[in-house]
């Protein structure tokens, strides 16, 4: 049986993944390809618990080493339950940030050595890496704009300052500019429908060539 392809989606806050992501899910479906849609950290049972402590605002004290090895720990426990079954059963896995996400959050935004980062990569996912990853890039200040009109209230994350996710998107336009054949920019700027055009035109091309 034909392995899989591993989708993933990254950006920072506001730019609209969760949106997207469901839009891109169903654009797959339409083509008769069983995907399944996941998210990071979670995807798991255990997984939701550590994002859980994660998010929580009370959580002002974890150690900038503790919340790298809390994602890891979820993303060891998503791959094993989640994603390489699917993966190797032939499914197409469609996942909410993967280790993107912890170069330029952890990285990036924290300030934690990539080498450091690699080293834990390595040792969690072996070879796995995305086969392609799909950044919704927006200025800060119109994503932490349009975060700031959700209900409910702000996570951990959420509440960091401007500078914080500045750094953040620096990362991911670097990777970007790294595996330029893995990534796929998307002006998330624009508006929705342009944006879940932009990305139709990519999976067409990713279907097509799969």
């Amino acid at each position: 049986m034909k392995r899989g392809l591993f989708i993933t989606m990254e950006g920072i806050e506001g730019v609209g993944k969760t949106t997207n992501l469901e839009s891109v899910y169903h654009y797959i479906n339409s083509h008769d390809i069983d995907v399944v849609i996941t998210r990071e950290p979670g995807g798991t049972e255990l997984g939701e618990k550590i994002r859980g402590l994660l998010l929580d605002h009370r959580n002002q004290n974890i150690a900038n080493d503790t919340e790298l090895l809390l994602m890891f720990a979820a993303r060891s426990q998503h791959i094993a339950e989640v994603i390489e079954p699917a993966l190797a059963q032939g499914k197409w896995v469609l996942c909410d940030r993967f280790t993107d996400a912890t170069y330029a959050y952890q990285g990036g935004g924290r300030g934690i050595d990539s080498q450091r980062i690699a080293q834990l990569e390595q040792w969690v996912q072996g070879a796995l890496r995305p086969d392609i990853t799909l950044l919704l890039d927006a200025p800060v200040a119109v994503g932490l704009a349009r975060a700031a009109k959700r209900k409910g209230e702000a996570d951990r994350f959420e509440r960091e300052k401007q500078t914080f996710f500045e750094r953040i998107r620096s990362a991911y336009l670097a990777l970007a500019a790294q595996h330029p054949n893995r990534y796929r920019v998307i002006d998330a700027a624009q508006t929705l429908d342009q944006v879940k055009m932009a990305l139709e035109t990519i999976m067409a091309a990713v279907i097509k060539s799969a």
